[in-house]
């Protein structure tokens, strides 16, 4: 029976010692002691294996177990020596005075080694009393010299830094202490007590998370092998589905065999159905990602190899394919494991303004720059964690969250995008796959991130707005060449007209004059639709909208279908130049008419929201696709017909801004089409004092 016990107690200790040495292995911190305390946990795991083999096989212990057991203690000796001599006195001298003791050490050691030897050699087992005696002793001696090497380690260790060494210190001092007692008894009583050395292996078992403490609070102690996260979860996966498919064996295997005549059926589609499902739960994103927080949260000290997270960041901005915008919300999101998310951009409008959405339901809502979310956002550089607003507000002062924000099904992080120290924009996720809590290595994380996808966002709203300077240059020039066609027309006009008083009774000279100015007109119209009005000279005045909306209809009136004004709420005054808001206004009806059947309608509607005039251009056309009207509706010099210069939606929309106003639209294909026009109201005394 005792014998049983100490088999079961020595492998228990070198399972113990072995699953030590395999966590050094894979360790990711330090690089100074790691390889000595990993030789002296393989040491003992290779003691304690060795005795447990003997002992379950009968055998007596034998020369290989004391030698074995001598390189064990020699092991934690010479670890302990040399976490001694960070604590040694710099110099020279210090250096000499800690080799003769490491020295001393060393043939002290080296000397039981070899009456090790000879004892084994001349008289096979020791069961001579002088033998034994011998033996017991030199243990006795390796015991005292363990524990005064504890001693000293722990009393020249720092005050400050003792609560990282003293479970070690415990546990290799109890080892050593352990040792002394069991050979200080059988010098006693000529004899090694049976039960005291069968409980040995568990009392070596019972140190190894005391080391496992202390190696974890001592990163210098561990190995500087870094094992990569890759690595760790394709091998963690293997696993997982390697005892996975033991497990369906098996299950298949008691199918068969105790199935009946429907075992070799029940075992195939069983084994059939196991493989597809363990196929199912591999490609599984949300196991995917919970696999990579556990293996980050339990086998690193931090979430992040910083490595691989800013190539990888860095690869999916500059990546060839969809948007910037759709590539920045996917990169920040990777870090988190969230599945999707929406870009908000600061616009020169003033407000930050929905640019794209990422796997994430469309959230309508601009918010102020002025407001005190984007404030905080700014002044703070915050990332704001809904949850913990919602539970613990206090913590983000009297920040007010927007509305539109809550509105979002499963929205979790806000990360601010900062540029020059100023809120560039912002990036909404939502909820991760598996659990993620938001610490400081995170938060930090995410907000290096947020700066340097604003870095990468601001250099394409640079480049963007160089092509619209450079498109707008070139139409300048065109119109440089427009105007030299309309001097030749207003020539040939005038020629015409010279000679007008001496051919006018000539019926040849009227028809070509007739055909003359006819033509001039055309030309004239192309070219006034082609060239379109810069910016008028003339400064906003008061007028009624609703007196503009009627002479603006009436100028579409003279072809089919006829556009039809409602006027709700009359009477109402804007601040505008007339014929530039005019010419937006016949603009957005021109368009309305132009996209609809003969049989369609175009309602041009007048009502009023609080201080604000309302116009709205509704069509029953074939409407504009989501995408289109993100990324090219008011995009300038983009345009779908064949002879438009694509100028005016982005012109009316400009106008509209510069006069505090708003221009949204709304369509859906093959319903239609709405244009919202909001403009500030202005009162009468306003009016007056703008006109003196």
């Amino acid at each position: 029976m005792l014998t049983s016990v100490a088999a079961y107690s020595y492998s228990i200790a070198a399972l113990a010692f072995l699953f030590l040495s395999g966590l050094l292995l894979t360790s990711w911190r330090g690089r100074l002691h790691g390889i000595r305390l990993t030789i002296a946990c393989l040491l003992s795991a290779l003691w304690a294996a060795t005795v447990a083999y003997q002992v379950a096989w009968g055998k007596p212990l034998s020369f290989l177990t004391d030698v074995l057991e001598i390189f064990r203690n020699a092991g934690w000796s010479i670890f302990l020596i040399m976490l001694l001599e960070p604590f040694q006195k710099t110099g020279a001298s210090a250096t000499e005075r800690a080799r003769p003791f490491a020295a001393v050490i060393a043939a002290i050691y080296l000397l039981l080694l070899v009456a090790t030897i000879f004892i084994h050699w001349r008289s096979g087992p020791p069961q001579e009393t002088l033998a034994f005696m011998t033996l017991v002793t030199g243990r006795v001696a390796m015991a005292i010299m363990g524990m005064i090497l504890v001693e000293q380690f722990y009393r020249n260790t720092p005050a400050k830094q003792r609560w990282g060494i003293k479970y070690a210190c415990l546990g290799i001092g109890g080892v050593f202490a352990y040792d002394f007692y069991m050979y200080s008894d059988a010098m006693l009583f000529r004899q090694v007590n049976s039960e005291i050395w069968a409980a040995r292996g568990i009392v070596n078992a019972l140190i190894v998370p005391l080391i496992a403490v202390s190696a974890a609070r001592s990163p210098q102690w561990s190995l500087g092998i870094s094992l990569s996260r890759r690595i760790l979860f394709h091998s963690a996966a293997l696993f997982g589905a390697a005892l996975y498919l033991l497990a369906m064996a098996a299950t298949g295997y008691y199918l068969r065999f105790f199935g009946g005549s429907w075992g070799t059926v029940l075992q195939a589609a069983f084994l059939f159905g196991a493989v597809i499902l363990l196929m199912g739960v591999l490609f599984s994103g949300t196991l995917r990602s919970w696999l990579k927080v556990f293996i980050s949260k339990h086998f690193f000290i931090y979430n992040y190899d910083y490595r691989e997270e800013w190539l990888r960041f860095t690869r999916t901005l500059s990546e060839v394919g969809h948007g910037l915008g759709e590539r920045t919300i996917q990169a920040v999101a990777e870090l988190v494991e969230s599945p999707g998310g929406a870009l908000w951009i600061n616009r020169e409008s003033g407000s930050c303004e929905l640019v794209v959405h990422w796997n994430m339901p469309l959230a309508k809502g601009d918010e102020p720059a002025n407001s005190s979310f984007c404030q905080f956002l700014e002044n703070k550089q915050w990332v704001i964690d809904l949850q913990e607003y919602d539970s613990s507000p206090e913590k983000y002062g009297v920040i007010a969250m927007p509305q539109w924000l809550r509105s979002i099904p499963k929205v979790w992080l806000v990360v601010p995008l900062i540029q020059q120290r100023k809120l560039f924009g912002f990036v909404v996720l939502a909820q991760p796959r598996s659990k993620i809590r938001l610490n400081w290595e995170v938060s930090d994380l995410l907000k290096i991130a947020g700066k340097q996808a604003a870095s990468y966002l601001a250099q394409q709203e640079a480049d963007k707005a160089l092509m619209v300077a450079r498109q707008f240059e070139s139409f300048n020039r065109m119109s440089t060449f427009v105007v030299h066609d309309l001097k030749n027309l207003v020539s040939q006009l005038s020629l015409m007209l010279s000679n007008a008083e001496k051919h006018k009774n000539n019926p040849e000279f009227q028809k070509d004059m007739i055909e003359t100015v006819d033509l001039s007109i055309q030309k004239m119209k192309r070219l006034l639709q082609k060239l379109s009005s810069g910016a008028s000279i003339e400064k906003p005045a008061p007028l009624f909208i609703d007196q503009l909306l009627q002479q603006a209809v009436a100028a579409k009136s003279a072809v089919e279908p006829k556009p039809v004004l409602e006027i709700l709420e009359p009477g109402q005054m804007v601040m505008a130049n007339w014929a530039r808001l005019e010419r937006i206004i016949g603009h957005l009806i021109q368009n309305a008419m132009e996209a609809i059947p003969r049989d369609g309608q175009v309602r041009v509607c007048l009502t009023k929201d609080n201080d604000a005039a309302i116009v709205e251009i509704k069509d029953t056309g074939h409407g504009m696709s989501e995408a289109f009207i993100r990324e090219r509706l008011f995009k300038p010099f983009e345009s779908t017909k064949s002879a438009g210069m694509g100028v005016g939606v982005f012109e009316s929309r400009e106008y509209v801004h510069e006069l505090g106003g708003k221009l949204e639209v709304t369509s859906e294909p093959s319903i239609g089409t709405t244009f919202r026009m909001t403009l500030p109201l202005c009162n009468q005394n306003h009016a007056v004092e703008k006109a003196a």
